[in-house]
C-alpha cells in the first residue's frame, strides 16, 4: 500500500510525484493507475491515440532498473502532442492524410523525456498539422474544453496544442508536450487554466516533430504550474545534433529561479508595450493585465512603459511565413512516399491532386494556397520577401526593448476567455486574431510562458504572459513564478468527466 494517498481530482505537483516515485514503487502504481482511471473515457477526447497498456509495460520496466538509474522524471505520467514521432506508436499530425503512419523512429524530446523516466500515455489530438487555434481542425473531432460555459455549452481548448492543454486541465496527466508556431502553447494554456511555456527557438530539437513552419515550430511543455513546466523543460532541452536550428547554448537549471521569483522581483524592469492596447480589447482583459501589473509592482518589480512599434504588422506578417514555410513542408504528402494514397489515379497528376484533396482538410488546403501564391515567381518579392523584412523589424524592436534595460516583458496571452465550439467564428481571418499576443515572440524567436491569472466574467480562465530575451528562461520563469504566486489559481478545474 502507499504511503502516499492519490484521488483521481487531487494530482500532485511533478516534484512530488517524481519524489514519492523514487521513494515507493507502489505510489508510483497508483499515480499512473489514477491517470489511466481519468482517462478512461476522456470526455474531453483529448487523446487520438491512447497506450495506456503500453504505459503500464514501461512503468514496470522503469521500476525494474536500479536506483542510480532513475531520471529527473521518474514515473511522471505524461503524453504528447500528435505531432511528436513515436517509434511503433502511430503518429498523425491531426489529419487524414496520416491516419495510418507509424514512424520507425523517435522525435528528440520524446526520447529524451523517456530517457529521464517519463512513462507516456499517448498520443494527444491538435488543429491538423498545427494549423488552427481552437483543435477544430482536427480529422479526429473536436476537443473539449475541461471548463464548461454557464450554459452547459462545450469549450474550445484552444490550439494547435488543444489536446495537450486539455489533457492536462483534467488530470488526464502531470504534463504533456505541445508545439508552439504562433501561440499554439500559450493560447490553449490561457483557455485550459494551466501553464505553457515556449522555450527559445532552437532551445528543444524539432527533430522527429512534424513540420508545419520550419523557422517558427517550436517543442514546448504545458502543466498545471509554473515549476512543473521548469523541471519537464529541463529534461526535453538540450542541442541535438540532428538538427542544425539546434542550439549548443547550455541548458542551466529553470527551476532554479522560481523560489527566488515567489519571494521577491526587486531589481526585475518589466516593460508595458503600449502596442499591446488594441482597439476593441475586452475590458477584462485590460482589467487583468492591470492586475498582472500591480502584482509585479507589489513583488518588486519596476514597471516600464516601452513601445514596440512594429506590433501591428506581426499577424499579417505571420500569416505569410508561416504558410509559405508550410506549403514547401508539405509538399511531400503526395501520395507516392508514406500517407495516403488515392485510389485508382488516372496519371500521375490525379495520383497528385486527390491524394491531397481527400487528404488535407480545409484549413490547410487555405494555408497551403496562401502559402505557394507568395512563393510564386511574380510575387515572392511583394509579399514573402517583404514579410521576411517585417520580421527583423520586430526582432529588433524586442532587442532594443532589452538593451534599454528591460528584463521581461508582461502581456495578455489571449484577446478573449475561451469561446464555445459550436460558436468558433467561421471566418478564418477572425479565428486568426486568437493570435494576436503571441505572434510577435515566435516571429522574434524568444521565450515566452503563459501563466493562469484568473478567471473573466464568465467565470473562465485568463492568461498572463511573460516574454524574455532569447535564451533567458531564467528571467521569465521567475517573473511567471510571482505572477503565480499572486494569482493564487487553483490546480483544479471543473471536470467534463
Amino acid at each position: 500500500m502507499s504511503k502516499q494517498s492519490i484521488t483521481p481530482n487531487a494530482l500532485p505537483s511533478v516534484k512530488e510525484a517524481v519524489a514519492h516515485a523514487r521513494a515507493d514503487v507502489a505510489y508510483a502504481e497508483q499515480l499512473l493507475a489514477t491517470c489511466q482511471q481519468n482517462i478512461a473515457d476522456d470526455a474531453c477526447a483529448a487523446f487520438i491515440t491512447p497506450t495506456t497498456e503500453a504505459a503500464s509495460e514501461s512503468l514496470q520496466q522503469l521500476m525494474a532498473q536500479p536506483s542510480q538509474a532513475q531520471g529527473d522524471l521518474h514515473g511522471l505520467p505524461i503524453a504528447h502532442k500528435d505531432l511528436f514521432c513515436t517509434p511503433g506508436v502511430r503518429t498523425t499530425a491531426g489529419s487524414r492524410i496520416l491516419n495510418d503512419f507509424v514512424p520507425q523512429y523517435e522525435s528528440t524530446v520524446v526520447g529524451k523525456l523517456r530517457a529521464a523516466g517519463a512513462v507516456s500515455l499517448g498520443k494527444l489530438n491538435l488543429d491538423e498539422f498545427a494549423m488552427g487555434s481552437s483543435t477544430l481542425t482536427s480529422y479526429f473531432g473536436a476537443t473539449t474544453n475541461p471548463w464548461q460555459a454557464s450554459s452547459g455549452a462545450s469549450l474550445s481548448p484552444g490550439g494547435s496544442s488543444g489536446g495537450s492543454a486539455a489533457a492536462v486541465a483534467a488530470g488526464y496527466v502531470l504534463a504533456a508536450t505541445g508545439t508552439d508556431t504562433g501561440g499554439s502553447i500559450r493560447q490553449p494554456a490561457a483557455f485550459c487554466g494551466i501553464t505553457g511555456v515556449k522555450p527559445t527557438y532552437g532551445r528543444c530539437s524539432r527533430w522527429g516533430v512534424i513540420a508545419f513552419a520550419s523557422s517558427l515550430d517550436q517543442p514546448g511543455i504545458l502543466a498545471r504550474s509554473v515549476e512543473d513546466c521548469a523541471i519537464v523543460l529541463n529534461s526535453a532541452a538540450g542541442h541535438d545534433p540532428k538538427d542544425t536550428t539546434s542550439s549548443v547554448a547550455e541548458v542551466p537549471d529553470f527551476a532554479a529561479q522560481i523560489a527566488q521569483g515567489r519571494e521577491s522581483c526587486k531589481g526585475m524592469r518589466v516593460g508595458i508595450p503600449k502596442e499591446y492596447r488594441i482597439d476593441g480589447m475586452a475590458p477584462q482583459i485590460i482589467q487583468q493585465w492591470e492586475e498582472g501589473i500591480r502584482w509585479m509592482r507589489a513583488a518588486g518589480a519596476e514597471i516600464v512603459d516601452i513601445s514596440l512599434p512594429h506590433t501591428a504588422h506581426a499577424l499579417p506578417c505571420y500569416y505569410i511565413i508561416a504558410p509559405a514555410e508550410a506549403s514547401s513542408n508539405l509538399a511531400r504528402y503526395d501520395g507516392v512516399r508514406f500517407g495516403h494514397r488515392a485510389a485508382d489515379p488516372k496519371d500521375l497528376n490525379d495520383l497528385y491532386v486527390r491524394t491531397r484533396t481527400e487528404g488535407f482538410g480545409e484549413e490547410v488546403q487555405r494555408r497551403l494556397l496562401i502559402g505557394t501564391y507568395v512563393l510564386s515567381a511574380g510575387y515572392y518579392d511583394a509579399y514573402y520577401r517583404k514579410a521576411q523584412r517585417i520580421r527583423r523589424c520586430i526582432l529588433n524592436d524586442f532587442q532594443a526593448a532589452f538593451a534599454s534595460g528591460v528584463d521581461v516583458i508582461l502581456t495578455p496571452t489571449a484577446p478573449s476567455e475561451a469561446f464555445p465550439n459550436d460558436e468558433a467564428p467561421a471566418d478564418p481571418v477572425t479565428m486568426y486574431l486568437n493570435d494576436v499576443f503571441t505572434v510577435p515572440a515566435s516571429l522574434a524567436g524568444l521565450p515566452a510562458i503563459s501563466v493562469p491569472s484568473g478567471l473573466g466574467e464568465n467565470g473562465l480562465p485568463l492568461g498572463l504572459q511573460v516574454i524574455a530575451p532569447a535564451f533567458a528562461e531564467q528571467s521569465m520563469f521567475k517573473a511567471a513564478a510571482a505572477l503565480e504566486r499572486a494569482a493564487d489559481f487553483p490546480f483544479l478545474v471543473p471536470q467534463v468527466r
